[in-house]
């Protein structure tokens, strides 16, 4: 089924994308039908009518599906047993309190953007939202705002740092193909980083917050509540176990930057280390004594904590997984490719180029870092032939075009999703607006940085 209705088959891979889109929505958010069973169905029939062998389909499906969840289900089951640890021993209450008596109630939610791109510079996204969904969900119920008004900022300061700020893995391969320079992309990604998580952080949060109403699962803040009457331990010792596999993906990163060849045995076991499966491991075992038997907590109780804390995300981890499999298909099935040989062919700005590709690649793909790296092959030899470009603002310009229009085909969509228990339409209001803000509001920084030097 090459073509239809005459089209060209680039035109006709874009049809068919855009009905399986429309199925996606339609079946989850009318018919209330699962978003597993949903995406699965969309990946197949996706695949099928695209030309796919029906072999070749299915190897897809679950290439996507294992790819997707190979890392981000280690992280997210660790990340939860550490948020249960924070949760159980009164260290997410801590924070929580320490945060709003410092900034105040009025604020917190400030506070709270600022504590997302600190906590996001070396860590993944989905290590963030993880290591901090316990926290948002204390805060917005001790300051009793909406959740949204707390959950957004995190959210907006963690996406920021991930598309935009170096040694993230997306900018930095940006950065290689187009021999940028470092130094000049951090800093020319804080000038650009900040303002737009403020824009998109604490005031489009407070703008939606009081416009979509959401209550978290009750499971799942039932096991991030403290449950007994006990004294909280010390803020210090909170933030140093939530910060831990924080600072070790810091120093794996570092290590990284300063012997690129890993020629050295202490470079190598700093990247050990820091790698993000490794180092929550490290903290969730640290997190076991630091916040729980230091806590006076038996060893039969810690274990049992951990073993609780799973229950709860085991809908979600498989709805991720579903999302990448959808995410697999758009790319083996040359929607990806399409959508940047049509790119390829507009005559445009180069720093609009390198943001049109990797918006392009976002919206048909679902992932940033697929779009990163798929758009710095597409953009590297279009800006060897533009001379006078900068190429550190083109690094930015592609983070800041792979993180538009998160939607149904990207995991973090749904992680999104699920840990605010939002419906399809109320994230795509809420999060895919939020993404939507930082992408555009970064690249009419880019330009006028670009302007001005």
């Amino acid at each position: 089924m090459d073509t239809i209705f005459g089209m060209s088959h680039n035109a006709t891979l874009l049809f068919w994308t855009f009905i399986a889109i429309a199925f996606l929505i339609v079946m989850i958010s009318t018919f209330k039908w699962n978003p597993f069973v949903t995406l699965l169905i969309s990946s197949l029939g996706l695949g099928l009518v695209t030309g796919m062998k029906p072999a070749d389909t299915v190897t897809s499906l679950t290439k996507g599906l294992g790819g997707t969840l190979g890392t981000i289900a280690i992280v997210i089951g660790l990340g939860t047993m550490l948020g249960k640890m924070m949760a159980e021993s009164g260290g997410a209450e801590k924070i929580a309190t320490t945060l709003i008596d410092r900034f105040g109630e009025k604020r917190v939610h400030w506070a709270m953007m600022l504590v997302g791109f600190l906590v996001g510079i070396p860590v993944f996204f989905e290590v963030g939202v993880i290591l901090l969904i316990p926290i948002v969900f204390i805060v917005a119920r001790k300051t009793k705002m909406p959740l949204l008004q707390i959950g957004i900022p995190v959210l907006a300061g963690l996406s920021t740092v991930h598309g935009l700020v170096p040694p993230h893995p997306a900018p930095m391969i940006a950065i290689d193909a187009y021999h940028a320079n470092l130094g000049r992309t951090i800093m020319y990604s804080i000038l650009v980083g900040l303002p737009v998580a403020i824009v998109a952080g604490p005031l489009f949060g407070k703008f939606i917050g009081k416009r979509i109403a959401v209550t978290p699962d009750e499971k799942l803040v039932e096991q991030f509540a403290l449950k007994e009457n006990r004294s909280l331990p010390s803020f210090g010792i909170t933030l140093f176990t939530i910060l831990l596999p924080v600072i070790l993906m810091l120093i794996g990163s570092i290590a990284s930057i300063s012997d690129p060849e890993a020629t050295r045995g202490i470079t190598q076991f700093c990247e050990f280390i820091g790698h993000e499966v490794v180092a929550l491991l490290i903290s969730v075992v640290f997190a076991f004594f630091s916040l729980g038997f230091a806590r006076g907590f038996s060893k039969e109780e810690v274990s049992a904590f951990a073993s609780e804390s799973l229950a709860p995300i085991a809908g979600i981890v498989l709805i991720i997984g579903g999302g990448g499999a959808f995410k697999q298909v758009l790319i083996d099935s040359g929607v990806g490719q399409a959508i940047a040989d049509m790119a390829t062919n507009a005559n445009i700005n180069v720093i609009l180029f390198a943001w049109l590709v990797a918006a392009l690649i976002r919206v048909a793909t679902g992932s940033a870092t697929v779009a990163m790296t798929t758009s710095a092959g597409i953009v590297a030899p279009v800006l060897a032939m533009t001379p006078g470009a900068n190429v550190e603002l083109a690094v930015l310009a592609t983070g800041a075009g792979s993180l538009v229009l998160s939607h149904v085909n990207d995991a973090g969509f749904w992680m999104v999703k699920e840990f605010f228990n939002m419906t399809v339409p109320q994230t795509l209001k809420s999060w895919t607006v939020m993404e939507t803000i930082l992408s555009v509001m970064g690249l009419v920084l880019i330009l006028l940085i670009n302007a001005i030097v």
